[in-house]
């Protein structure tokens, strides 16, 4: 998973410099590309179709064109053995139970089954929140405690794909709805974290199923 992390982190960044490129040829990206992170194929073809007026320009979108190509082919393979892992039998049953949970897709059931590899080293719900992530930061200054925003030490693997799935779970979970629309009432200018607990809270009830075992 953590290898899968870094190659879409790689492929980011060449997409990056692919839009910075023909922002400097003063070439307009269409709109519905400029802020999906999913390029189609069209889009790619269209990319391909460019033809800018510098040799040196040219040749440096051709190579990052190349370049994500490979990239995109190398998530593709990556995915395929992922898939295959998850098919194992002390895994399959798993990893079923968390695509149960609403929010949660293969690809953040996978990188909860690695990251957090033993659910039984966590005591308490607290300690896996804490472990993702999902605590708010305290301070203190003499005798006063001061809690401010969520902390900032967190799992970087897990915790992006949390507020992720939290995001989908409170659009298709009714309870999950019901408590976001409850949240936003007594902290309407608070994070999103709260309900993202939620989502984790889900998760350690299937990871603490017989059968978890890694």
């Amino acid at each position: 998973m953590r290898l899968r992390f870094r190659l879409v982190q790689n492929q980011t960044r060449i997409k990056n410099r692919i839009k910075m490129l023909l922002y400097n040829y003063g070439i307009i990206i269409p709109k519905e590309h400029i802020t999906n992170p999913r390029w189609s194929g069209y889009f790619i073809h269209w990319l391909k179709s460019i033809k800018l007026n510098s040799t040196a320009g040219q040749f440096t979108l051709d190579n990052l064109l190349l370049q994500l190509e490979q990239s995109r082919e190398n998530l593709k393979q990556v995915l395929k053995q992922l898939r295959e892992e998850s098919k194992q039998e002390n895994i399959s049953s798993v990893i079923s139970s968390l695509v149960s949970v609403p929010g949660i897709a293969f690809i953040t059931a996978m990188s909860l089954y690695t990251e957090i590899i033993d659910i039984k080293r966590f005591n308490s719900f607290d300690n896996l929140a804490s472990f993702v992530g999902l605590v708010p930061s305290v301070y203190s200054s003499g005798e006063t405690d001061y809690t401010r925003g969520i902390s900032f030490r967190h799992n970087k693997f897990l915790r992006p794909l949390i507020v992720e799935a939290a995001w989908t779970a409170v659009k298709t979970d009714p309870a999950l709805t019901f408590k976001y629309k409850e949240l936003i009432k007594r902290w309407p200018n608070k994070s999103h974290y709260p309900y993202c607990k939620e989502v984790v809270k889900k998760d350690k009830t299937r990871l603490d199923k017989p059968g978890y075992v890694r």
